[in-house]
């Protein structure tokens, strides 16, 4: 056998392989689950870890941490917190205003929560969708309502955000729980480029 012939053989053999590989694991992949997550609730109280990314004057940024979010069915209080432990910002957000405080600053309020974190932190922290994103629910591009599963895991809402539900806390419970959210902004009405969130929510203790 010549060196050609014998490489063009390893070649077909390592070809077929792979595709031995692929045909078992599309046959062995058990199917996603179906089942919704739970009733929508007003009172919500979780932690968790957040990682921004976005471009600001032409300049890519990010910045990760953790949150803690609070919200009754009227308001809602955010902390953001440095790797370090540090309390960077505290959001309230009432049906009639929204107050973002920075350490060392002067509260801010403004009637637009959007406008307020993208002019203060220079990302926009869109509070009033993830009330309904950390339970998985979504008002879709159409205006039907979404709700997430494991099997359906991904939608883009009214306001232009791609949610992709990358993970669970369970997810072969009979009511699963959302661990990991990944938020993109898709359509602006003013320019931001590459503005993504990654949201990890840490277990709910029972």
């Amino acid at each position: 056998m010549t060196i050609s012939t014998f490489r063009r053989a390893a070649n077909t053999l390592a070809l077929a392989g792979a595709l031995a590989v692929l045909a078992g694991c599309a046959t062995t992949s058990a199917p996603r689950s179906t089942s919704a997550v739970a009733p929508y609730r007003d009172t919500l109280d979780l932690n968790g870890r957040i990682a921004v990314n976005y471009s600001r004057d032409g300049k890519q940024e990010s910045l990760s941490g953790r949150f803690t979010w609070r919200q009754t069915a009227a308001n809602t209080d955010v902390s953001l917190i440095s790797p370090t432990g540090q309390t960077v910002a505290v959001i309230t957000v009432t049906p009639t205003s929204a107050t973002l405080k920075r350490s060392g600053e002067p509260t801010r309020t403004a009637s637009d929560l959007d406008s307020l974190t993208r002019q203060t932190l220079g990302w926009t922290l869109p509070v009033s969708g993830l009330r309904d994103w950390l339970q998985g629910y979504a008002v879709a591009a159409d205006g039907s309502r979404f709700t997430a599963s494991p099997a359906s895991d991904t939608v883009v809402t009214r306001d232009g955000w791609k949610l992709d539900y990358l993970s669970w806390q369970d997810e072969s419970a009979a009511v699963p729980q959302p661990k990991r959210i990944d938020v993109t902004r898709i359509a602006l009405g003013q320019q931001v480029d590459d503005m993504s969130i990654r949201i990890v929510i840490d277990p709910v203790a029972q």
